[in-house]
């Protein structure tokens, strides 16, 4: 093997290909990667799960809500269809450049133990568990981490009603999500008022 083989180094999941588009080798495909402009630019490289096989982005246009994408060697309409249902695959980026770049991966987020930010805006002591990230979800506007509530703050929202809410929607923008620490596996929140259900 040699020293860049794919299944030596760490691969995300950014699209599985769909149908052929027209006659001239483009497919349609349904992505999974929160940057397909970078993922899909023209040169990029895609690969199979296995690294097996490797495919070169050539071109690549959206249509209404669609991205539609052309491979290198890939310019029949029956070279495209012999591709639908394949997932491809990129490289992860360094995760030392994307910490500077305050860049996350969701599976670097899920299982953080949020925490009340110290300098907090509701004027409460800060490092208070908060509870635990449990899924990163994509939001129309940004990405949304659902919290789910420790079990004093859970319990605590409404005594009296039995379905008491167990997770909270966090938006995942700097100024109520502004710090995380992977080494620590902490984040901490600073919430406004109302967002956190039993937070007194």
């Amino acid at each position: 093997m040699h020293g860049n083989d794919p299944q030596q180094r760490e691969l995300l999941r950014v699209c599985r290909i769909g149908r052929a588009q027209g006659l001239k080798g483009e497919v349609n495909i349904r992505i999974t990667t929160d940057e397909p402009g970078r993922r899909f630019s023209p040169g990029a490289s895609l690969f199979t799960r296995d690294g097996s096989d490797e495919y070169t982005v050539e071109g690549a246009r959206t249509f209404k809500d669609r991205w539609i994408v052309h491979f290198d060697g890939i310019d029949s309409r029956d070279a495209a269809e012999a591709l639908n249902g394949i997932e491809l695959y990129a490289e992860a980026d360094d995760p030392e450049e994307m910490a500077q770049e305050d860049a996350w991966y969701p599976k670097d987020l899920i299982g953080l133990e949020a925490r009340l930010a110290d300098d907090n805006a509701l004027g409460l002591p800060g490092g208070k568990v908060l509870g635990k990230i449990v899924d990163v979800i994509d939001g129309p506007a940004q990405s949304l981490l659902k919290l789910r509530l420790a079990s004093g703050l859970a319990s605590s929202a409404d005594a009296t009603v039995e379905d008491a809410p167990t997770t909270a929607l966090v938006p995942f923008v700097d100024p109520i999500v502004p710090d995380i620490d992977l080494d620590g596996r902490t984040l901490a929140i600073d919430p406004p008022g109302g967002l956190i259900p039993g937070l007194q």
